[in-house]
């Protein structure tokens, strides 16, 4: 069994998409006019874009505390160049520069309430 897709709800569908294409590698499949995106990664993963005007509600969307989804990079520079390039963003907050964390090196950032992990796999055999 694979994972097909996951949704996220986001209030600005447009920069949502622009952050996962230009920083996180992946492919736009469809933007149903700025309200709901479907984008690619890798062939085998889609990450549903969902706006929150979609759920008839205007506030930014809420997140339980703790609730984040993550990316593994193959080295701590894959995870230091993604952090360069983030930095850049105007509308992005992060927590710290990159790091040792848990049994792992990387970082986390905030798009809208959104929590985002950049880290190395803790679960594989990595140099660090």
């Amino acid at each position: 069994m694979n994972l097909n897709h996951i949704n996220i709800v986001v209030q600005d569908v447009n920069k949502a998409v622009n952050l996962f294409i230009n920083h996180l590698g992946f492919s736009l499949i469809v933007n149903r006019n700025s309200k709901m995106a479907v984008l690619e990664k890798d062939h085998n993963f889609a990450l549903v874009v969902w706006g929150q005007e979609l759920n008839h509600k205007e506030n930014m969307p809420e997140y339980p505390e703790n609730f984040h989804i993550g990316f593994y990079q193959k080295d701590e520079q894959a995870v230091w160049n993604i952090y360069e390039k983030l930095k850049t963003e105007a509308d992005l907050q992060f927590e710290s520069e990159p790091k040792k964390i848990r049994n792992t090196f990387g970082f986390y950032f905030f798009f809208e309430k959104l929590m985002i992990e950049i880290s190395l796999n803790p679960f594989k055999d990595t140099v660090t």
